[in-house]
């Protein structure tokens, strides 16, 4: 959730500030260790247009990176305003339910469902229209403290769309689950899927769907010299570190790979999916 909301108007610009200090959220991880939170573990809280959001990163990674789990219990129109926000890197990815969005340059309004996901580029703007009751979403940025800046004088859909138009750099990428090609994985039993946005980030962010079938094998993943971060969407498994430490996983589960730690995960025996983010300037 922002911390910091810019609300302009022709000249006029009014500064929100959420009360309390940055430093809470910042706090370095204690131990070299995979940090896992449970699906049953972060305090909810309200942030814009009463979305509830949870944060999946502790210590968002000395205010590197921010990932929130958020939903929407209740469907219906969303009271979004057309807005945009001071990033490096941002996605979204649809874990459940229906949310209909509208972007800067791509024409039409469309439909996020499972699976899907879209990298919103640095200061695109965009809003939620509406989605359906049980909305959850996967939001990760880069910084963790960035601006939200409503912009009251751009109407979306704007009237002439520019699909292959850069934003710092970045493209635009609205991946669809139900068109994903899927290749064989990095370890037996397992497949991929990429999203793409890889490329349209210039190699900055990497967003990939990993799946096991029954019996797939242990599978070792690392961060290099990044950040890699995961998400359970459905399945279960059990996640290693050399250290010894043990986890059960299960969905919406998330944990991070430190940098230069190697860890081991064994998906259950009915196999597990999972959503990897990378980032090489976020470890």
């Amino acid at each position: 959730c922002p911390r910091l909301y810019v609300v302009s108007l022709g000249d006029q610009r009014v500064r929100l500030e959420r009360a309390g200090s940055a430093a809470q959220h910042t706090a370095a991880p204690t131990a070299a260790e995979s940090v896992v939170t449970p699906a049953t573990a972060g305090a909810w809280h309200t942030g814009r247009a009463g979305m509830a959001y949870r944060d999946l990163i502790p210590g968002r990674r000395q205010g590197r990176v921010i990932a929130s789990h958020i939903r929407i219990p209740e469907g219906g129109p969303v009271p979004d305003y057309v807005h945009f926000h001071h990033v490096a890197f941002q996605i979204i990815f649809c874990v459940r339910g229906r949310v209909r969005v509208v972007y800067e340059d791509q024409g039409p309004p469309f439909v996020m469902e499972p699976g899907d996901c879209v990298l919103q580029p640095p200061q695109i703007r965009h809003r939620v229209l509406e989605c359906s009751d049980g909305l959850e979403v996967v939001e990760i940025s880069a910084p963790a403290e960035h601006r939200t800046i409503a912009d009251r004088s751009l109407a979306l859909p704007n009237a002439e769309p520019d699909r292959g138009r850069e934003y710092g750099g970045q493209r635009f990428v609205f991946h669809r689950a139900s068109r994903a090609r899927w290749v064989s994985g990095p370890a037996a039993g397992w497949e991929i899927s990429n999203t793409g946005v890889d490329e349209a980030t210039g190699g900055l962010g990497s967003v990939t769907v990993l799946r096991s079938a029954a019996g797939g094998q242990p599978l070792r993943l690392t961060a290099g010299d990044g950040l890699s971060f995961q998400f359970v969407l459905g399945g279960a498994g059990r996640l290693q570190t050399p250290a010894g430490r043990d986890w059960a996983l299960g969905p919406c589960d998330a944990f991070v790979v430190p940098r230069d730690v190697d860890v081991l995960l064994t998906p259950g025996s009915a196999g597990m999916e999972l959503l990897r983010v990378g980032l090489s300037q976020a470890g």
